[in-house]
């Protein structure tokens, strides 16, 4: 059995005419930048998330840039995320000028350390940027009240969790901004680029639509220096045609993950711990052992398309070096970049290839070493 990570088609439906035939109207008719179109896609995403405000924009990362920016950010700021999470997080704060303020992870949700990240607050703080790690959402009302306290704002990472919710409320709506990609890889996807930045009020949302159409407040009228970020038209109907089967596909991936928690039983891997209120979106479903390599070999041999993310952490990529980040600064960072392993995690993933999935994993396990083995234990630090 081949166990794929994509299956674009199942996105589409079974009858797409419909969707080819707008796409070409709209192509024939010139229907291209900030269209009715877009518009309506960034209403439909505002009703879904419970958001008042919406702005599609180029990608997730611009979608960053623009929050920085929108918010004044820029050199002698600092910003404080993560150090395992995805490249363009960091790289956002650098690109705006801002200096990336690194802390580690907690080893057993993978999200970001509260307790280091309230350590690591300094007089040049300004933003906190917390991620929705693989789509577990992060609880937020310790961050935002944090936030408050110290006069600080909130930008949440939140690329790969549309559809996340915790304590009721969707990721990505807490913060004074939340940023969201639709990249091909993620459970709302373009067909291409495309992201999207949730501002918290009206205020925020014209400062943010003031720096992704060129700094300007009618035409030919630039009252800030800003970018040409827009969300393509076509890419806007595609997600809009995507849109309401997005709640169905994130609770089969639910029903996938548990499925995989079930058969993986007893098994000497460790899971991204679940959280009192959450509603995980399932992006990716990690898998953490010190064999991980061998593993991946095994289930490759298997036809299965898992997948290591991350393999190098962010303060070891030479992107990064002029930060002066060390080996071993951010341990659990490390520790998981040589340890975790995407198993495949679909929309549409059967029960049986769940099972073929779980079922290789005992093989490589159970066959190299006594079944008595007992699950690597991580210390927790509370």
């Amino acid at each position: 059995m081949n166990v794929a990570r994509y299956n674009y088609a199942h996105q589409l439906g079974a009858d797409i005419d419909p969707l080819i035939a707008d796409l070409r109207a709209m192509l024939v008719g010139g229907r291209y930048e900030l269209t009715a179109e877009v518009r309506a896609f960034e209403a439909e995403l505002a009703q879904y998330l419970g958001a008042k405000h919406v702005r599609g924009v180029n990608t997730g990362t611009d979608a960053l840039v623009l929050a920085l920016r929108a918010l004044g950010i820029g050199p002698g700021d600092e910003v404080i995320t993560q150090a395992n999470t995805f490249h363009a997080t960091v790289a956002a704060i650098h690109l705006v000028g801002a200096q990336p303020v690194l802390v580690d992870c907690d080893p057993r949700t993978f999200l970001i350390d509260k307790r280091q990240m309230q350590e690591a607050i300094g007089p040049k703080t300004r933003v906190l940027m917390p991620v929705h790690l693989y789509g577990k959402p992060t609880p937020m009302t310790d961050i935002i009240e944090l936030a408050e306290a110290r006069g600080l704002f909130v930008i949440e990472d939140a690329a790969q969790a549309i559809g996340a919710r915790i304590e009721g409320r969707s990721a990505g709506t807490f913060g004074h901004f939340g940023c969201f990609s639709f990249h091909p890889s993620k459970n709302l996807s373009a067909a291409g680029d495309g992201g999207a930045v949730v501002p918290r009020d009206a205020e925020l949302d014209e400062a943010l639509r003031r720096q992704r159409e060129l700094g300007q407040v009618g035409q030919n009228n630039h009252v800030v220096v800003g970018f040409n970020s827009k969300l393509d038209a076509l890419q806007a109907k595609i997600l809009s045609w995507k849109l309401p089967r997005l709640e169905s596909w994130n609770e089969h991936r639910r029903t996938a993950a548990a499925w995989y928690r079930q058969l993986l039983a007893g098994v000497p891997v460790e899971l991204q711990a679940r959280s009192e209120g959450e509603v995980h979106a399932w992006h990716l479903f990690q898998a953490r052992t010190h064999r991980r390599d061998g593993l991946l070999a095994h289930l490759r041999e298997r036809g299965i398309d898992a997948v290591i993310r991350y393999p190098t952490p962010i303060h070891l990529q030479p992107a990064f070096a002029r930060y002066g980040w060390k080996a071993s600064q951010f341990p659990v960072a490390e520790a998981l970049a040589k340890e975790l392993l995407c198993l495949p995690i679909r929309p549409d993933i059967s029960r049986e290839e769940v099972t073929f999935v779980a079922d290789s994993v005992r093989e490589f396990f159970f066959k190299s070493m006594p079944v008595a083995v007992e699950p690597r234990r991580v210390e927790v630090r509370e």
